[in-house]
């Protein structure tokens, strides 16, 4: 059974489970269910892991030999490995603009965002915390996972992705895909997901195309990869 628990110095802790939104400064801690190499729930709170950009999943890298390997999957991997059968101790930091609580993590007490950058499996992202700049260095001197060969960056990746698909889209600069599952699930697929270019969507079938994530959350659709 999932557990999971969150202290906040006031506030009422049993409305914000039932809500599923954490304080910004809550502690919260419990299992994890995996998103991506630097998104997860506990609970039913959205964790966005604090200083650190992974690779997508659908993100694939290059090896010196010119070959590819799936360091958006590996980074994922990675974070379940790390985290398999112990509760993940997460302070928040901040709020993202999709609800998501930023926060440092740790298991056992080591600080997980630190070891996916000091691993080479994200980057230190700078935009917003320079936290881990020397873990990525020693990652980027070593040779390190996505420092192997020159990589796209995850936000360009992103920002690449969502252009292209954009520019196709029938709803103009709205190329996310709320797809209806055969179990009857509502679920969108952002332009860098693994499987967006296999998703078609039927508007006939209620099917839908967004301009943002919010507008397919507050839709009533979720994330791939949400259980």
């Amino acid at each position: 059974m999932k557990s999971y628990s969150l202290g906040v110095l006031a506030g009422a802790v049993f409305l914000s489970l039932v809500q599923g939104v954490a304080p910004v400064r809550a502690e919260i801690s419990g299992s994890i269910d995996i998103s991506d190499g630097d998104t997860f729930d506990i609970g039913m709170v959205r964790i966005r892991l604090h200083g650190i950009d992974a690779p997508e999943v659908g993100q694939s890298c290059e090896t010196p030999a010119g070959e590819t390997w799936p360091c958006g999957a590996r980074a994922a991997e990675r974070l379940a490995d790390l985290t398999r059968g112990r509760d993940v101790s997460c302070k928040g930091q901040s709020r993202d603009a999709y609800g998501r609580v930023i926060a440092i993590c740790v298991v056992d007490g080591i600080d997980i965002g630190e070891i996916l950058v000091r691993e080479g499996l994200a980057w230190a992202y700078l935009e917003y915390s320079a936290d881990y700049i020397d873990q990525e260095a020693r990652a980027r001197s070593d040779g390190q996972g996505i420092w192997q060969a020159e990589t796209q960056a995850a936000w360009d990746f992103r920002a690449d992705k969502w252009q292209r698909a954009a520019a196709v889209a029938p709803r103009e600069n709205c190329p996310i895909k709320g797809n209806i599952s055969s179990k009857g699930d509502r679920i969108y697929h952002t332009p860098w997901s693994k499987y967006y270019s296999r998703t078609r969507i039927n508007t006939e079938a209620g099917e839908m195309w967004f301009c943002d994530e919010n507008e397919a959350r507050e839709a009533g659709w979720r994330p791939v990869g949400d259980r």
